[in-house]
């Protein structure tokens, strides 16, 4: 689910017959929930919209902050073969993580020189 440029992650409850949700993304954990997909949409809205409202009174910036780094796990094996390609490729393993993120999100948002 997407509104005003922020999404959501669902879950449905079948012990309670209800969805859950989430809006990512945000400095605070908001959730809502609703007994169908009309109501979930109407609550996720209505959750980003009473959070903006609250965040804007507050001063407050509702966005969270992403430093463009972050530790990824993998194999040695892996490691290994992505070190090895990334070198044939005469770029930095940062570099190529960098890319294969360009490449399965797809957005235009990173220069890849």
């Amino acid at each position: 689910m997407d509104y005003k440029g922020y999404t959501a992650t669902v879950r449905y409850s079948d012990e309670d017959g209800v969805f859950h949700g989430k809006i990512q993304g945000i400095n605070d954990l908001v959730t809502f929930e609703g007994s169908s997909v009309d109501g979930l949409r109407k609550a996720f809205t209505e959750a980003v919209d009473d959070y903006l409202t609250t965040c804007q009174q507050l001063g407050k910036n509702p966005d969270k902050a992403y430093k463009g780094s972050f530790n990824v796990r993998v194999s040695p094996r892996l490691h290994r073969l992505a070190a090895t390609y990334a070198e044939h490729e005469g770029v930095s393993l940062n570099k190529l993580v960098e890319r294969a993120l360009q490449t399965t999100i797809g957005t235009g948002d990173v220069a890849l020189g």
